[in-house]
């Protein structure tokens, strides 16, 4: 492990938390990624041990810890053979937290972002939309101001913990007119009058909950605005950052893991009088496959080392996700085609990982709008700032 990111502290993290998920989650993987529905216990237990408020404030129940603690959290879910679990988790404590940390308001943070840490409420980010995509901009729900409260109306969709969460995070137009500049943020309790969530069914991811939700005259109080009135894009373009490092982090485990895995079956698997890891095609495919994962590794660290000092890791993190996913996916499909029939079984881990994997270059923005950014970045000098300097 690099010494230069983890001191005997983040070690000792990393063996409590992979201790934890091997007694308390491992058992019930099958379980959850058969029935599509994770335990409510689970939450609450990840509360009680303090896995949601790693890098949260002190006086809400967090932590305040530095970012190599999440990373440790992010690299250990995707070993447990359930990126599902793993996406549920970082979900809520990444994605929706983040928004009630950083512009929720006293009363908000002390009602939900301290029951998010404690396990007591589950949340999601609502943002993507049925006929939007990674075009945020071209969102079309609305939310109309009428006295004190906010009426929204519209959709949104491929909502992790959509289903099973207690609030949502929802970014909506509250002045059309504007383009990007006229979206807000929201905090919506999920049993408000007007809400609907639809379970989608998906090709990996199983184990998690993902939905479409409708959103039908449902008022909520003028006080659930989330920061400043139509500033919601420069929050969301703000906090992408951070969540597209996550999913490359989230990448270059999976495939250390798919990696790691093969090994061991190299290592047993006897063909033609002897193992597999014997064969030149095989290990020189494998120790390309590694190399691939160790540079993305380095630079996914080195990134994070950044965003932990306040930068603002935009075009790395870009970066990071582009490359980490698509090695990932090439990383995988080798390793289960070196398990031969055995890797297309679903009792390997290989299947599942293969499936599960192929999200990296889609949620989150795609590789191709990846790639946009990029060129506005490298080929015509645009320069991104945080919402808040």
């Amino acid at each position: 492990m690099n010494s230069m990111y983890f001191t005997e502290e983040h070690q000792l993290f990393r063996a409590s938390f992979r201790d934890f998920l091997q007694k308390e989650v491992v058992p019930y993987i099958e379980q959850w990624e058969k029935s599509g529905t994770i335990d409510r216990f689970i939450w609450k237990k990840f509360g009680e041990m303090g896995f949601f408020g790693i890098n949260y404030p002190t006086q809400y129940g967090g932590m305040n810890l530095d970012l190599f603690y999440t990373v440790i959290f992010l690299e250990e879910l995707q070993k447990i053979k359930s990126s599902g679990f793993a996406a549920a988790m970082w979900a809520h404590v990444y994605l929706a937290m983040t928004h009630l940390n950083t512009e929720g308001s006293e009363s908000i943070k002390q009602n939900y972002l301290t029951a998010s840490i404690n396990g007591d409420k589950i949340g999601a980010l609502c943002i993507t939309e049925p006929f939007g995509g990674s075009d945020v901009a071209g969102m079309r729900t609305t939310a109309v101001q009428s006295g004190d409260k906010y009426i929204i109306n519209g959709s949104k969709t491929f909502i992790t913990n959509g289903v099973y969460a207690d609030y949502y995070i929802v970014a909506a137009k509250t002045e059309p007119g504007l383009g990007n500049k006229g979206i807000s943020v929201f905090l919506v309790d999920t049993d408000t009058p007007g809400i609907s969530a639809t379970k989608l069914d998906k090709l990996g991811w199983r184990a998690s909950d993902t939905a479409e939700i409708a959103f039908d005259n449902v008022e909520i109080p003028i006080s659930n605005l989330m920061g400043e009135v139509n500033k919601g894009f420069p929050y969301i373009m703000q906090h992408f950052a951070s969540e597209r490092l996550i999913m490359a982090i989230n990448a270059h485990a999976r495939a250390e893991y798919a990696i790691d895995y093969t090994i061991e079956y190299m290592e047993q698997r006897q063909a033609f009088g002897t193992t597999i890891n014997k064969f030149q095609a095989l290990r020189h495919t494998l120790v390309e496959h590694a190399t691939e994962v160790e540079h993305c590794k380095v630079f996914n660290y080195a990134a994070m080392a950044r965003l932990n000092k306040g930068e603002y890791v935009v075009k790395e993190a870009t970066m990071a996700k582009l490359k980490s996913t698509k090695v990932a996916d090439e990383a995988i499909y080798s390793c289960l085609q070196m398990l031969g029939g055995y890797g297309y079984m679903e009792e390997y881990p290989l299947a599942r990982l293969f499936r599960d994997s192929r999200l990296g270059p889609i949620g989150g923005g795609t590789s191709e709008i990846m790639k946009e950014i990029l060129s506005k970045m490298i080929l015509d000098k645009q320069n991104y700032k945080p919402a808040v300097e």
